[in-house]
């Protein structure tokens, strides 16, 4: 069967297909196009192995040397892309669509299955995602604002389920975004792998004029915000979530420590704050983790927190619209009350040329 080279464009017209990513497990690791399985060609030692002789012997050994160690390969490679494919066809990647996709492509081509190869490799889908954060955003933002233990995930998670365009920008960097943010959810992901996530959300809520978010500052975790993201979230409506302390600490107590071992990744995390706090209240505070009186602790990390964000607890008219979630089936519905309304406004404008934020 003829393998049929496409761009990154069509690619992502083309729907019911297998990604098949030929590079190494090291390089799949630290950032693919999203949704796409690793089938290496080479090891991250291989692969390191003929990098070398490439450069310090000859291109032409380097080839040889490839074609010693892919061949034993290249049977167990075919089956496992008939499993993974199951008739669908599949999509070889590497990193600029050069030999490693091109020769294995040929290989499943010849025993059968459909094949594409992508034009210009991984490097082709980072170079439109890179480009797509390099220009004016193109959808408004509404942010929701608040003290921590609001809700805000929560209301989130809600709207998105209710076909809202929401995005949860703290799930998609495996961070909380505050000196505690990673308990119980290991290490976040690289750069290049959290912006091609966004970009994939936004590709999905493109007909959509707007999208809503939560307050972060620029960086989350080990990420930054795209600039053109971080800009956009300053500009649109900013809705202001509160909440009673009691709701907020439960919520928090219940949101930590369903995780194994989370004691002791807080005591770890609240170390960090000894330069804020000073060793005296870092003591006490460890000392109510290890009594198990977590309520305690959780009441007083939120007086240090409401302190520096500095967001009002009840109403305010320094905001947009201001909603408090202790009922949170009525927060939701006022939440989407204000949406449907505000939106509308959007779209009418839109029509009328008065403002363009539509695409």
């Amino acid at each position: 069967m003829m393998v049929q080279d496409i761009t990154i464009e069509e690619l992502l017209k083309i729907k019911d297909i297998v990604l098949l990513d030929v590079r190494s497990e090291g390089e799949y690791e630290e950032a693919t196009i999203p949704g796409a399985l690793n089938l290496p060609l080479f090891s991250n030692e291989e692969r390191a192995m003929i990098g070398t002789t490439y450069v310090q012997v000859s291109p032409a050994l380097a080839k040889e040397q490839g074609l010693a160690i892919a061949g034993p390969k290249l049977d167990g490679l075919y089956n496992q892309a008939r499993q993974w494919s199951k008739g669908r066809p599949v999509v070889l990647f590497c990193w600029r669509g050069g030999m490693r996709s091109k020769s294995l492509a040929t290989v499943l081509g010849l025993m059968g299955l459909p094949v594409y190869r992508l034009q210009g490799g991984y490097k082709a889908y980072r170079h439109l995602v890179h480009d797509y954060f390099s220009r004016e955003f193109p959808f408004k933002v509404v942010v929701l604002r608040g003290n921590t233990g609001v809700g805000k995930t929560e209301l989130l998670k809600r709207l998105r389920a209710d076909g809202y365009p929401a995005i949860d920008l703290e799930s998609l960097a495996n961070n909380r975004g505050s000196v505690f943010g990673s308990v119980g959810l290991g290490s976040g992901p690289s750069q290049k792998s959290f912006e091609a996530a966004l970009y994939e959300e936004l590709r999905m809520l493109a007909d959509f004029p707007y999208i809503i978010v939560e307050c972060e500052s620029k960086r989350i975790g080990r990420i930054n915000l795209p600039t053109n993201v971080y800009e956009a979230m300053k500009m649109g409506p900013q809705i202001l979530i509160y909440d009673s302390v009691q709701h907020r600490v439960e919520r928090l107590i219940k949101e930590y420590t369903q995780y194994p071992h989370a004691d002791l990744e807080i005591k770890s995390a609240l170390g960090r704050l000894t330069k804020n706090l000073g060793h005296k209240t870092i003591a006490q505070y460890s000392a109510l983790l290890e009594q198990g009186n977590l309520e305690e602790f959780t009441e007083g990390m939120l007086k240090y927190y409401d302190a520096l964000y500095a967001y009002p607890n009840h109403p305010s008219n320094d905001y947009d619209d201001s909603i408090s979630n202790e009922d949170p089936e009525k927060g939701i519905k006022e939440l989407e009350d204000y949406l449907d309304q505000w939106s509308g406004i959007l779209r009418r404008t839109t029509l009328f040329g008065i403002c363009d934020t539509a695409k």
